[in-house]
C-alpha cells in the first residue's frame, strides 16, 4: 500500500512539474493552437510516456479538440481522420493495424469508411496510441 502511494504521489509531482512549465489553458488563438498541436505531436512520437506525460497528452486534446469544435465545427476530426493521423506520425501501415481489429479486412474497411469502430478496437487504439477511448468513437 505504501508503495502505491508514494507511485502515486511520484506521478502527481511530475504532472504538477509539467503543468507548471506548460502552463496550459484554455486555447484562444491560432498560434496557441500550433503550439498545443506541435506539443501533442511530440508527445505522440514519444515510445514510452510516463502517466504523467500522458494525463498532459490527454489534457492537450481536450483543448484542442474544444478549441477545433468551436472554431471548424464538431465534424472537423472524426475516429478516423484521427487514426489516419497518428498512423502518419508513427509511420505505420495499415496492415499494422490489424491486430487492433481483428484482421487485415476490417482494417480496411473502417480505414475505407464502410465500417465503424467497434468499442473493443477503439479501447485497443487507445491503449496502443495513449489517447482516451473517445478519440476512436
Amino acid at each position: 500500500m505504501a508503495s502505491t502511494t508514494k507511485a502515486t504521489g511520484k506521478i502527481e509531482s511530475e504532472y504538477a512539474h509539467l503543468l507548471q512549465r506548460l502552463q496550459p489553458q484554455v486555447i484562444r488563438s491560432s498560434q496557441q493552437h500550433s503550439r498545443y498541436l506541435s506539443l501533442a505531436e511530440d508527445l505522440m512520437l514519444q515510445r514510452n510516456l510516463t502517466r504523467a506525460q500522458t494525463r498532459l497528452l490527454e489534457l492537450l486534446a481536450v483543448l484542442i479538440e474544444r478549441y477545433e469544435a468551436e472554431r471548424y465545427g464538431s465534424s472537423n476530426a472524426d475516429a478516423v481522420d484521427t487514426l489516419k493521423e497518428l498512423m502518419a506520425a508513427k509511420g505505420m501501415k495499415q496492415s499494422e493495424l490489424a491486430p487492433f481489429f481483428g484482421s487485415k479486412g476490417v482494417a480496411s474497411e473502417v480505414l475505407n469508411r464502410r465500417r465503424r469502430i467497434s468499442i473493443n478496437s477503439a479501447r485497443a487504439l487507445a491503449k496502443h496510441f495513449n489517447l482516451p477511448v473517445d478519440v476512436f468513437v
